[in-house]
């Protein structure tokens, strides 16, 4: 009895992951596969933030926070205003391609899959004595991005809201 209540940490790490990665495993292929793009919006929703568990169970708070920030809190806000804005009806399902596409899937999946392989056995893999613990975190990156790195970080910030301003135009524009 003593073996299972040592090994609860790593089951419960490793429950963690295997339900994290169905999440998003399921809500990406829901994603890549449907035919509404709100249903599409909203199950990437769910790859996004899993993704962010993802990096959260890897120990780096940092990629998280920004994964959620900057993808859901940015990309896909801005995807389902781009679907709410545009005034075309969504495209019907025609029927009769679906095993078209799933064929297409697997012909895909199959090929990725040889490539992969083929990656994994040929090439050769360096191994380290011992994990090394992370250093540092968020604060030299903070300091980095307020110091050296403080005009591209601007100018990219610029440049986004541009964008936006730029698009919210275009949709005015076209609505006159």
């Amino acid at each position: 009895m003593p073996e299972t209540l040592a090994a609860a940490p790593w089951q419960g790490a490793n429950l963690s992951f295997w339900l994290i990665a169905a999440l998003v495993l399921i809500s990406g292929g829901f994603a890549a596969f449907t035919r509404n793009i709100v249903q599409a919006a909203y199950s990437l929703f769910f790859t996004l933030v899993g993704m962010a568990g993802l990096y959260i169970l890897l120990g780096s708070p940092f990629l998280a926070i920004t994964q959620v920030i900057i993808y859901v809190g940015g990309i896909l806000v801005l995807l389902m205003f781009g679907v709410l804005l545009t005034n075309r009806p969504l495209e019907r399902a025609r029927r009769g391609q679906g095993r078209l596409y799933v064929v297409g899937a697997v012909v895909a999946a199959l090929a990725l899959a040889m490539v992969l392989l083929r990656i994994v056995f040929t090439t050769e893999w360096m191994t380290g004595s011992a994990a090394v613990e992370p250093v540092g975190g968020t604060r030299p990156i903070g300091r980095l991005l307020l110091t050296e790195y403080l005009l591209p970080f601007e100018l990219a910030g610029m440049l986004l809201l541009l964008g936006l301003i730029g698009a919210a135009y275009l949709v005015r524009r076209r609505e006159t």
